[in-house]
């Protein structure tokens, strides 16, 4: 079983996904490990291994993630929330990708690095579809942002704010001159499956690691 990060000896890092609580108040209020910020040029992703941040990969093309974007700590999406995925987008071959919960945390302020915790208000998700495999967007607020910390569901953000998420979502993989789309947006919804969404990955996750 993944240890609390407070019950580590003195020295030593807790892992991000496996040694960080998700929060006492989940999924209301979740704790976030932020993987890359708007300002990246690089897409910095969790090493599942170590616990450290690597370079997947540089920013190809023109893309930018419009948000914080990384992982709620003990998540994992696995059946569970390919279940909901299956039932939702009726499409019978959906399994999880194994990784943890994606987040992506709205905020007024620019925060200039990853490899940082915060905690963010869930409000909504992109019900993302990679391939064959459940790729849920948890929507999230910076807890106490001046502009965006008083919303409570994705209704509250402008419709802007949504199509430049879906928008990166979408193109991010895409190579110019090719018009295969590798994902899909089957939906987006609101706080409550957003909860739904959190939950069922935290089954998944003490399904798996206890």
């Amino acid at each position: 079983m993944a240890e609390r990060a407070d019950s580590l000896p003195h020295g030593f890092r807790a892992h991000p996904w496996h040694g960080v609580h998700t929060g006492d108040q989940a999924p209301r209020l979740v704790n976030c490990f932020i993987e890359i910020v708007p300002d990246d040029t690089v897409k910095f992703e969790l090493d599942k291994s170590s616990g450290y941040l690597r370079i997947d990969r540089p920013q190809q093309f023109s893309n930018q993630c419009p948000t914080l974007y990384g992982l709620i700590p003990r998540t994992l999406c696995d059946e569970r929330v390919a279940e909901l995925c299956r039932e939702r987008s009726g499409r019978d071959v959906i399994k999880g990708d194994q990784d943890p919960m994606d987040i992506c945390v709205l905020s007024d302020r620019r925060i200039s690095h990853g490899d940082i915790l915060v905690q963010a208000l869930p409000i909504g998700g992109l019900r993302m579809i990679d391939g064959d495999e459940a790729d849920d967007k948890i929507v999230a607020v910076l807890r106490g942002d001046a502009l965006y910390g008083a919303y409570r569901d994705i209704a509250d953000c402008p419709q802007p704010v949504v199509d430049r998420l879906r928008h990166y979502f979408l193109t991010y993989k895409q190579i110019p001159d090719r018009g295969d789309r590798v994902v899909e947006i089957a939906d987006v919804y609101g706080v409550d499956e957003a909860y739904d969404v959190i939950n069922r990955s935290r089954d998944d996750y003490r399904a798996r690691f206890g």
